[in-house]
C-alpha cells in the first residue's frame, strides 16, 4: 500500500488512460482520486468525439486505450461529421448515456491487474535529488513510487462562478485541490485559465415537438478498432437556437456576469466561449444554435450545448425561457464558470516528463488542453513513459507526422498555451494521411512492440492490412468497361464521380466481401494517392530534420547568423531536435539553414553533435 512503481493523481480521462497504460505494461501502479465513484466522470458535454477530436479517439484506441471502447459500449447516438468534404476532415461523434460511461470505466479501472484505487487527495510530492519519490496525501500519508503521473484538471485552485458568487471547487459539488500551490517550490511555473458548462434541463419540461430532431446515422460509425457493435438504444438530439430577446437579456446583465465585472480574470477557451461571449463579441449573429443532448438513457437532464454561462441563477433562467421549445423548461443545475491553475507546458519533455523534476509526469487540463479527448491522449502518452522511465527504456513519443496525439503535445510543449487548447483538424500539416480510419495502421504497431496490443487484436490488425493490399492489386488489375474503352478499376475510381460502391458489381465474390470492412480506407487510398505520395515525401525530409539533435547546452547566441529573438526562443523551448525547432513560434527555415551549417562545421571539426 505504501510502495509503487507508478502513482496517477486524478481519476478523469488522463488519469485513467494514464493507469491503464501502466498497469498493463505489468507495472504496479496506483490511481489515487479523491471519490472512486466519480472516475470517468464527464464534467461538461456527455458526447466522445467530434472534428478532430475523433483523430484522437481513434488514435487512444490503436494505442491499446479504453476511451473509443468505451464511447461504443455506452453509446446512444452516432453521427460521422463533415461527410460532405473529403476524408482527412471527417469525424466520428458519439453522444454517451455519461452515466454508464463513468460504470464501465470504473469497472475497467478497478478490474485492472496491477492496479489499485485509492481515494485520497494528493496534496504534494515527494521529491530527492530532482527526481520524484513518490507522493504525500491527506489521508494516508506519504506513498512512495519510481514515477508520478498528474492528472488533476481543472481542479487545482478551482474557483466556482456563477454570477458575481464564487467559491472554491474542481466541479460543482466537488472540493478544489492545492497541490499546485505546493509544487511552486520544484520550479514549476503555475498560470490560470478558465472554463464554463451549461445548466442542466428537466427532460419533462422541454416541448420536443417543435424541434428539429437529429438521428444517428446508418451504419452506426464508431471509434474502436475492436469492431464493436453498440449494445444500448439509441436516442435522438434536439436542435433549437437562441434569438433577439434571448441577446437583449443576456446583454442588459451585463453587469452581473462575472466575465465582464472583472471577477473572472482568466483566459477561457476561443473556439467554446461562453454564451454571453458569443453575443458581444458576435454581435452581427442573431441568433446561436443549441444542441439539446440527453445525458442518458435513463436520465431526466439534457445538456443545452451551446448556452456555457456564468450569469446568475435567474438570468440563467430567463436565457433558456426564451429560447424555442424551451419556454417551460426547468433548470436542475446551473451553468457555471470555473477557474484554475495549469502548469507551463513548454516545461515538459515530448514525453510529458517535467523538464524540473525527473519522472514526474503531467498530462491532461493541468497542462491547458479543454476537452476529454485531448485529456486522455495525453494520458495514455504519459502512462506508457512513467512506465518506460520506470524500466530505464528510452522514451516513446509521437511526431506531428505520425498522430494528431502528436500534434497536440508538440504544440503545447513547443508553443505552449495563452488559453485551453484545443484539436483541430487544420492544426495537421499531413491530415490526408493522419485520417480517423488509418489510425490502426499507423501507430498499432508501435503499441505492439511496446505492449499494450494482445495476439488477438494484433493478427486481425495484420489481416486488415493484408486485406488492403489484397484489394488494392485486385483494382489494379480488374477491368471495368467506361464508355467505349476498358479500363483499370483503380482508374476509374480516380474519376470524382466515381464512388467504391460502383466498382462491387464488377467485382467476384471473393474480393466483394473482404471489401466490405475497408471500403473508406481503399477509396481513399485511390482517390488521392497523388497527394498521399506528395505528402508522403514532405514527411520524410522532417523526419530527416528529426533525425538531426541538437547537443545539450548548446550556446546559440554565438552560432552565425542567428539573431538575438532566435537565439533567446531556442534557449527557452532547448529543442533536442532540428524538427522540434522548426515548431518554435518565430523560428524561420533560414534559422533552420544556420542550425544545419553549425552542426555540419561541429561535426567536421570533431565535436560531437
Amino acid at each position: 500500500m505504501k510502495d509503487f512503481d507508478v502513482i496517477v493523481a486524478g481519476g478523469g480521462h488522463a488519469g485513467i488512460e494514464a493507469s491503464l497504460a501502466s498497469a498493463r505494461l505489468g507495472l504496479k501502479t496506483c490511481l489515487i482520486t479523491i471519490n472512486a465513484d466519480n472516475i470517468g466522470q464527464m464534467s461538461c458535454n456527455p458526447a466522445i468525439g467530434g472534428l478532430a477530436k475523433g483523430h484522437l479517439v481513434r488514435e487512444i484506441d490503436a494505442l491499446g486505450g479504453e476511451m473509443g471502447k468505451a464511447a461504443d459500449y455506452t453509446g446512444i447516438q452516432f453521427r460521422r461529421l463533415n461527410t460532405s468534404k473529403g476524408p482527412a476532415a471527417r469525424a466520428t461523434r458519439a453522444q454517451s448515456d455519461m452515466y454508464r460511461y463513468r460504470e464501465y470505466m470504473k469497472s475497467v479501472v478497478m478490474n485492472t491487474e496491477n492496479l489499485l484505487v485509492l481515494m485520497d487527495e494528493v496534496t504534494d510530492i515527494i521529491v530527492e535529488a530532482d527526481t520524484v519519490r513518490g507522493v504525500t496525501t491527506k489521508s494516508s500519508g506519504s506513498i512512495y513510487s519510481k514515477a508520478v503521473v498528474l492528472t488533476n484538471g481543472t481542479f487545482l485552485n478551482g474557483i466556482i462562478h456563477i454570477g458575481l458568487q464564487h467559491h472554491p471547487g474542481g466541479r460543482l459539488g466537488e472540493p478544489a485541490s492545492s497541490l499546485s500551490e505546493n509544487l511552486k517550490k520544484y520550479g514549476l511555473t503555475i498560470r490560470r485559465l478558465k472554463t464554463g458548462t451549461c445548466p442542466r434541463l428537466k427532460k419533462q419540461t422541454i416541448n420536443f415537438d417543435v424541434l428539429d430532431k437529429q438521428v444517428s446515422d446508418e451504419p452506426l460509425p464508431t471509434f474502436s478498432f475492436d469492431n464493436i457493435r453498440p449494445p444500448l438504444p439509441l436516442l435522438p438530439c434536439f436542435v433549437t437556437y437562441t434569438n433577439e430577446t434571448t441577446h437583449n437579456i443576456i446583454l442588459k446583465n451585463l453587469d452581473r456576469s462575472p466575465l465582464y465585472t472583472g471577477k473572472i480574470r482568466s483566459i477561457g477557451p476561443r473556439y467554446c466561449p461562453s454564451i454571453e461571449d458569443k453575443v458581444v463579441k458576435f454581435s452581427h449573429h442573431n441568433r446561436h444554435q443549441i444542441f439539446l443532448e440527453p445525458t442518458g438513457l435513463n436520465s431526466v437532464e439534457y445538456y443545452p450545448n451551446g448556452i456555457s454561462t456564468s450569469l446568475p441563477f435567474d438570468v440563467q433562467t430567463e436565457i433558456v425561457h426564451s429560447i424555442k421549445g424551451l419556454e417551460e423548461a426547468e433548470i436542475i443545475r446551473p451553468g457555471y464558470g470555473i477557474e484554475y491553475d495549469f502548469f507551463d507546458p513548454t516545461e515538459l519533455y515530448h514525453s510529458l516528463m517535467s523538464k524540473k523534476v525527473k519522472n514526474l509526469f503531467l498530462a491532461g487540463q493541468i497542462n491547458g488542453t479543454s476537452g476529454y479527448e485531448e485529456a486522455a491522449a495525453q494520458g495514455i502518452i504519459a502512462g506508457i513513459n512513467a512506465a518506460l522511465a520506470v524500466q530505464n527504456k528510452e522514451p516513446f513519443t509521437l511526431s506531428r507526422t505520425e498522430a494528431y496525439i502528436g500534434i497536440l503535445i508538440d504544440d503545447l510543449v513547443t508553443k505552449g498555451v495563452d488559453e485551453p487548447y484545443r484539436m483541430f483538424t487544420s492544426r495537421a500539416e499531413f491530415r490526408l494521411n493522419l485520417r480517423e480510419d488509418n489510425a490502426d495502421i499507423r501507430l498499432t504497431p508501435y503499441a505492439r512492440d511496446i505492449g499494450l496490443i494482445d495476439d488477438e487484436r494484433y493478427n486481425r490488425f495484420e489481416k486488415k492490412k493484408k486485406d488492403i493490399e489484397k484489394i488494392l492489386i485486385y483494382l489494379q488489375d480488374l477491368r471495368i468497361r467506361a464508355g467505349d474503352e476498358k479500363v483499370k478499376a483503380s482508374v476509374y475510381l480516380k474519376r470524382p464521380e466515381v464512388k467504391i460502391e460502383n466498382l462491387t458489381a464488377f467485382m467476384d465474390k471473393e474480393h466483394r466481401e473482404i471489401l466490405e470492412s475497408i471500403k473508406t480506407e481503399v477509396e481513399t487510398m485511390v482517390k488521392f494517392e497523388g497527394y498521399l505520395e506528395k505528402e508522403r515525401r514532405e514527411i520524410e525530409r522532417l523526419k530527416e530534420l528529426s533525425r538531426i539533435r541538437l547537443p545539450k547546452n548548446t550556446d546559440f547566441s554565438s552560432i552565425p547568423g542567428i539573431s538575438r529573438e532566435v537565439a533567446e526562443k531556442l534557449k527557452k523551448y532547448s529543442p533536442s531536435t532540428l524538427e522540434e525547432a522548426l515548431r518554435i513560434p518565430g523560428i524561420t527555415p533560414g534559422a533552420i539553414s544556420m542550425l544545419i551549417i553549425y552542426l555540419k562545421k561541429e561535426r567536421d571539426s570533431g565535436n560531437p553533435a
